[in-house]
């Protein structure tokens, strides 16, 4: 169940081929969130106000590449493995 969330959020809509730009995000959204925890950990102080902001441009920024690239993302198979139109 897992690996399908994981498959459903890198892919494209065809659920087979990886999308570079899904990819950044979930990379920069677990480096901010590891730096976050390692800084909490060694400081002892959550500095929220900083995750929030690096998490809320991460947010937009990946969200606009997606959507910018929407129309090149490979056609969604049907069931019987012909294009849709």
């Amino acid at each position: 169940m897992i690996g399908k969330i994981f498959n459903d959020l890198l892919t494209g809509v065809d659920g087979k081929t990886h999308d570079i730009a899904r990819w950044s995000w979930m990379l920069s959204l677990l480096a901010v969130t590891f730096g976050a925890g390692y800084e909490m950990i060694h400081s002892n102080v959550p500095a929220l106000k900083d995750f929030a902001e690096a998490v809320g441009i991460i947010a937009g920024a990946h969200g606009a590449a997606v959507m910018l690239k929407k129309d090149t993302e490979p056609k969604e198979i049907n069931n019987v493995g012909e294009d849709t139109k």
